[in-house]
């Protein structure tokens, strides 16, 4: 009877104010993820949330003495396969809302950037999934073909704190292994998906941030490394009105100096040499080939000190220092990647082979980051408590010591009346050899 009381309430404690703090359930239902019969959305997506915390799959979960009281499997995986479900507007809703608590506690001049990287989501063992891609891992050291998805990946962050925005598996037109499904609806929201999983990074990355501003993110940069800092892509999220920093590798991409077109070696030679910092070795302004002004900072490469990295901003007006500052922030969404495969459990959890099931499951799995990230940004952030602390002691240093001295006098005072006549010429008598005994500093009134 306890344990069937009531299904909202099977959550551990600290998640459950998470939830509450968040309001998970609330975006949940502002996104249309919602049924009308059996079990509730709410009480399905809790379940799985809060799965990767009691250290079982699903599998085991159901052999364990809780299956009396959980649903069966056909139920999840009905609920993980529904393709009518807006699990990108549950994602870029509950990420948006908590972005704007964590802005209360971070300065209005810090910078908040927009991150943009991709990782490989593998399926080595699938045959059957569909949209199944054989893709390129670049980013590995062993520059290796794997058979599964892109998982193109738009996050916040203002460099203490990382929340994912936005995300899209990227399969492949040339080498995908499987095809869309015939029965999914194509006036649903998986259908659109499916057809955003055949287009190229470039493609989707202004719309997915054009849907972030929108929905009242608050971000100044986007950062991108040299697989996306490419001319074409750089002057349509300019035209957004957010300026982008970015590393820039030497291909075919040409610069305007004084009305010739050059490139990224040859900008370096025209570069002026830097002085103050070792590792900032050139910096020069320029415009890309497009007519977009950029600032183009030249630093002494770490791997090999022989060899310079190139690091583009359209911001011109940031200085060498700060381009590479902001631009550091982008290894934020690299610890992001490795949190959620390692210890969330993002390609191993569940094995279905619609493609509704794994973006509904990837949403989750960046559900659970969000509220970790926002849990961890309350208990570390001394600032949460700190400015009422701070606020206490400017109240207390306003009280000047003569005043605070004649207040507990005019206290003493005011507690002898109400003793006896004895006492009270005691305590008087004494008070009067202490002044006495006080030295007297010349230009302080007695």
């Amino acid at each position: 009877m306890i344990a069937n009381n009531d299904q909202n309430n099977q959550m551990p404690t600290e998640l459950k104010s998470g939830f509450n703090e968040l309001e998970m359930l609330k975006h949940l239902r502002k996104a249309g993820i919602t049924k009308g019969f059996g079990f509730s959305c709410a009480y399905l997506f809790q379940l799985l949330f809060c799965l990767i915390f009691e250290q079982k799959n699903w599998f085991r979960l159901l052999e364990s003495k809780k299956s009396e009281s959980l649903p069966g499997k056909d139920t999840i995986y009905r609920f993980l396969n529904y393709s009518k479900y807006n699990w990108r507007r549950f994602l870029l809703s509950l990420s948006a809302s908590t972005i704007s608590k964590v802005s209360r506690l971070t300065k209005n001049d810090r910078p908040k950037v927009l991150i943009v990287d991709d990782s490989a989501y593998e399926r080595n063992r699938s045959k059957k999934v569909e949209l199944l891609a054989r893709c390129f891992d670049h980013a590995s050291q062993k520059m290796r073909f794997y058979k599964g998805f892109r998982m193109l990946t738009l996050g916040w962050s203002d460099g203490a704190t990382f929340m994912p925005v936005d995300f899209s598996l990227l399969s492949s037109k040339k080498s995908k292994i499987n095809d869309i499904s015939n029965k999914v609806d194509k006036r649903t929201s998986g259908y659109k998906r499916r057809e955003e999983a055949l287009q190229t990074a470039p493609e989707q990355l202004p719309s997915m941030i054009s849907r972030a501003l929108s929905a009242g993110i608050d971000a100044s940069y986007v950062l991108m490394d040299s697989w996306f800092t490419q001319q074409p892509l750089i002057q349509s999220i300019v035209e957004q009105g957010i300026d982008v920093i970015g590393m820039v590798k030497a291909t075919n991409q040409r610069y305007l100096v004084d009305e010739k077109r050059v490139n990224l070696k040859e900008l370096y030679r025209l570069a002026k040499p830097a002085s103050g910092n070792k590792s900032i070795l050139r910096s020069i302004h320029t415009t890309m080939a497009n007519g977009v002004p950029v600032k183009v900072v030249f630093v002494r490469n770490r791997n090999k000190r022989s060899e310079w990295l190139a690091i583009l901003s359209t911001d011109c007006t940031l200085t060498e220092t700060e381009i590479i500052r902001i631009y550091g922030m982008r290894w934020d969404i690299e610890v992001f990647f490795k949190a959620t495969k390692s210890l969330l459990k993002l390609q191993k959890e569940f094995q279905g082979r619609s493609y509704d099931s794994l973006i509904s499951h990837t949403t989750i799995v960046f559900s659970r980051y969000i509220l970790l990230s926002w849990q961890n940004r309350c208990s570390t952030d001394d600032r949460t408590l700190g400015g009422m602390f701070y606020e206490l002691c400017d109240e207390v240093n306003e009280l000047d010591w003569a005043v605070a001295l004649q207040q507990l006098i005019e206290l003493l005072e005011d507690a002898l009346n109400k003793t006896n006549k004895k006492f009270k010429k005691l305590i008087k008598s004494q008070l009067q050899y202490w002044f006495a005994g006080l030295p007297n500093y010349q230009g302080i009134p007695a």
